[in-house]
């Protein structure tokens, strides 16, 4: 027979019974939140499934397509983008295709890219301004919570009248303090991310408008794809 003793979270003094005197004693300002970041939890795990399936990792696909490119091998460089679905592909393989026209203008060519490639962008900015507004809005909360909590402890110092305990005082301000400890640390993670992932897609922006230009600069391929 056994002796391990089984958890019990939410017994009597227990980590979960702790967890929700905590959320309690913040009041809705601490739920909001916690459902905060839960929220931006999701916004960042859903970000890296983009990026990864968007192959923002990849940077041979490009490169590779632009070395066949250089070396006169349209039809070889339009495969490659053809076979990837990284997703600066199809902006490329657009401006490889219409150099290869001789009756293509480019100008038009340039903005049909343009509009490409300012699509894929924008598809990879998608969520970010959620997670700018969490990270703004977090301190924030967190500072109204403790404004409604110090209101609520001085509001029951002056209901003790003159058999005021100390402890109710400073209990309220712990509680109080909670919300913006909890604010700051939700705001944190929340910015390091957004600062991260813009950074990643303005990476790729510049890898996708160096390869366009080089597509554009460079004289076309002798031979037709």
């Amino acid at each position: 027979m056994s002796d391990a003793i089984p958890l019990q979270p939410f017994a009597e003094g227990g980590i979960g019974q702790r967890l929700l005197a905590v959320v309690d004693n913040g009041g809705p300002v601490l739920i909001l939140l916690a459902l905060l970041s839960v929220f931006t939890l999701t916004l960042i795990l859903l970000k890296l499934w983009q990026f990864s399936a968007a192959r923002l990792h990849d940077r041979r696909t490009m490169a590779q397509a632009l070395a066949s490119w250089h070396a006169e091998e349209p039809g070889q460089a339009l495969q490659r983008l053809a076979a990837s679905r990284h997703i600066g592909a199809e902006p490329l393989a657009a401006a490889m295709r219409g150099r290869l026209d001789p009756e293509a203008d480019e100008a038009r060519l340039r903005e049909e890219v343009t509009r490409l490639a300012s699509g894929r962008l924008e598809q990879l900015r998608a969520y970010l301004r959620g997670l700018e507004a969490i990270g703004a809005l977090s301190p924030l909360l967190g500072l109204l919570g403790t404004v409604l909590g110090m209101i609520e402890a001085f509001r029951q110092l002056e209901a003790a009248g003159s058999q005021v305990d100390p402890a109710m005082l400073s209990g309220g301000i712990w509680e109080a303090l909670l919300t913006t400890a909890a604010g700051i640390a939700l705001a944190i993670p929340a910015v390091a991310a957004l600062t991260w992932l813009e950074r990643v897609v303005e990476r790729f922006r510049h890898r996708l408008e160096d390869a366009v230009t080089q597509v554009f600069t460079a004289a076309p391929p002798r031979h037709a794809a």
